[in-house]
């Protein structure tokens, strides 16, 4: 019957709760709210997570949330991102209104100095933690990234109002020894602990932080904290039994520091590591007692040798994941121990190890059957017949990443297309033995491929993206400073891949409204566009691409000569979701300025 409301008279509170709660979106949740006064509130109470970035007094803001979301277990602060101030809610009475106004009344004095002297203008204090603490005490996850302002008194009274959490992240927060040992005596069930760039804390805080709650932390990570010693990871060997993940980023770590870890905690499966003090005896250790070990990240390790990676490959057989970054005297014997004991690898990062060429690959691609993803970067030694054997031995392979790899050629390529038939990332960058021939490769076999970057691939041409043209799925394409790229290529891919959302064409000087005329046409679904340094693209081909792409988000257009101020009008009048338009100031007419000057970004302002 018209007019009449079935679903607030015939379901009960618990049951519109629990639908909101499956609502996997928060437009969709916001959106509800708007019906009634009845689901704004029902709405509030189904809200678990609350994401807060940088804010006008976020003490009194946190007050605010607190009480109008009572069930929140998850909370995210950031003070990196921008400031934004609370929205007015529409003129609704009551106590929640007089809040808002009193807050943004408190913003406008911040702007003077505050008022209290109480905190720092935009950063949370001691008593907005203590306000989450009061306000959330069911609160498990808790993330205050860069809060440089609060310390070890509102951490306390946080730990001890907060006994349920079991995540809580530092980064950035100059909190001090009492605050992190507190919280290992209130918060028993912590299981995720970040303390990264927390330069206050010494090894006294984090040993009673072990002894608090080691049996239950299963993660954590540590980095550029100077005051944390061997010490402090004596007592994670010794407290920690059920860790599994540890981060841990220090050049005041050495080899006693590491081996407690490894003979302790057993149970480690995510090692990621960058001790440049650390040698082959605390990688042996890592090799014989961490059984369990799927993932291990090793960076800019300049005093170990084959020998470590030796013991990972003899005793690590549950290896997936492998990331070796500037370790300098690692050669291709690492690579052949690795592919000989761990079959189960399914990614591998070889990134600056200027000694690891060609056989330690080839080992990889003769044994590892499993790999999906390979990221070879600054790797000059390693030449076509390693990706030869990648590509026959290797036939899950979904993603692969060159940069600066000189040596590997169109030879290599061909091999890659035809073996890994499944690959749906392809990124090379600086490859410039690559061109035409193996580009054309990936495009007759691989249809599967979503993601292809080309940059500054000078041979690459029109020919390769004519056949990449065939591979409808695609989503993303990057040819920035593919200068044989011209406008058959692009109008090759605008009549094949529908789905297109991503395309860099920056710096192609060959290309021009044509091209645009026909992406307008052929990818409805473009959201991102960079045009930087096209020359021959004018404001006519400007108004044929955002006459059909009206998803476009983000456009960058700086050093094109041939789009003006009408072009730039263009852009931000026919585009509704646009978020971004990068391009020279003084392109933007005055009106264009007021009506988005809120998308627009400069490439230079006034000196």
């Amino acid at each position: 019957m018209r007019g009449h409301d079935r679903i607030n008279t015939c379901l009960p509170e618990e049951l519109i709760v629990e639908i909101f709660r499956r609502l996997d979106s928060k437009p969709s949740r916001d959106a509800c709210s708007l019906v009634c006064k009845r689901w704004l509130a029902l709405e509030r109470l189904s809200r678990t997570t609350l994401r807060i970035g940088a804010t006008g007094s976020p003490d009194l803001f946190v007050k605010l949330l607190a009480r109008r979301f009572l069930n929140v277990r998850n909370v995210h602060m950031d003070e990196r991102l921008n400031i934004s101030l609370p929205v007015q809610l529409g003129r609704r009475s009551g106590s929640g209104q007089s809040a808002l106004s009193s807050l943004k009344l408190h913003c406008v004095n911040e702007k003077n100095g505050p008022e209290d002297g109480g905190f720092e203008s935009y950063s949370l204090s001691d008593a907005g933690l203590t306000a989450l603490g009061e306000g959330f005490p069911k609160l498990e996850k808790l993330s205050l990234i860069w809060c440089s302002n609060v310390s070890s008194m509102g951490l306390i009274s946080l730990a001890e109002k907060c006994t349920f959490l079991k995540s809580l992240d530092l980064q950035g927060c100059y909190v001090g020894d009492q605050g992190v040992a507190a919280v290992g005596k209130c918060c028993k069930q912590l299981e995720d602990l970040n303390l990264r760039f927390c330069e206050g804390l010494t090894d006294m805080g984090l040993v009673e932080l072990t002894l608090g709650c080691g049996k239950s932390l299963k993660s954590l990570g540590i980095a550029a904290c100077a005051k944390i010693t061997d010490i402090s990871f004596e007592a994670v060997g010794s407290h920690c039994k059920s860790l599994e993940i540890l981060s841990l980023d220090s050049e005041f770590i050495h080899n006693k520091g590491v081996l407690s870890v490894a003979q302790g905690c057993r149970s480690l499966k995510v090692l990621k590591l960058r001790c440049i003090n650390a040698t082959d005896e605390a990688l042996k250790a890592v090799g014989s007692c961490c059984l369990s070990l799927e993932l291990l990240a090793l960076c800019s390790f300049q005093r170990f040798t084959d020998k470590g990676l030796r013991a990972i490959g003899s005793g690590c057989k549950k290896l997936k994941n492998l990331t070796l970054s500037d370790c300098y005297f690692l050669s291709d014997k690492s690579l052949e121990a690795i592919s000989t004991g761990c079959k189960e690898l399914t990614y591998l990062e070889v990134n600056g190890c200027h000694n690891i060429g060609t056989m330690g690959l080839e080992s990889i691609g003769k044994s590892c059957p499993r790999l999906t993803e390979l990221q070879l970067l600054y790797c000059q030694r390693i030449g076509n017949h390693a990706l030869l054997e990648v590509g026959k031995g290797c036939k899950f392979l979904q993603a692969l990443n060159l940069v600066d790899c000189t040596s590997i050629g169109d030879e290599a390529i061909c091999s890659i297309a035809r073996g890994c038939r499944n690959l749906k990332k392809l990124h090379i960058r600086r490859c410039y033995e690559i061109g035409n021939k193996g580009i054309v490769a990936i495009g007759e076999n691989c249809k599967s491929l979503t993601e292809l970057s080309l940059r500054f691939c000078d041979r690459v041409g029109d020919e390769a993206l004519v056949a990449i043209g065939q591979c409808s799925s695609l989503q993303h394409l990057n040819v920035s400073g593919c200068h044989q790229v011209g406008d058959a290529g692009i109008i090759a891919i605008a009549r094949g891949c529908p789905e297109l959302t991503y395309l860099d064409v920056s710096v192609l000087q060959n290309l021009g409204d044509m091209a645009m005329a026909e992406l307008g046409e052929g990818c409805p679904k473009l959201k991102d566009i960079v045009l930087s340094h096209c020359r021959q693209i004018t404001d006519v081909g400007l108004a044929h691409l955002v006459k059909n792409c009206g998803m476009i988000e983000t456009c960058h257009m700086v050093y094109c000569l041939g789009i003006s101020s009408a072009g730039v009008a263009t852009v931000v009048s026919s585009c509704p979701n646009i978020k971004k338009v990068l391009v020279e100031k003084w392109k933007v007419s005055p009106r264009t300025a007021r009506r988005a000057g809120s998308v627009i970004t400069y490439l230079c302002v006034d000196l």
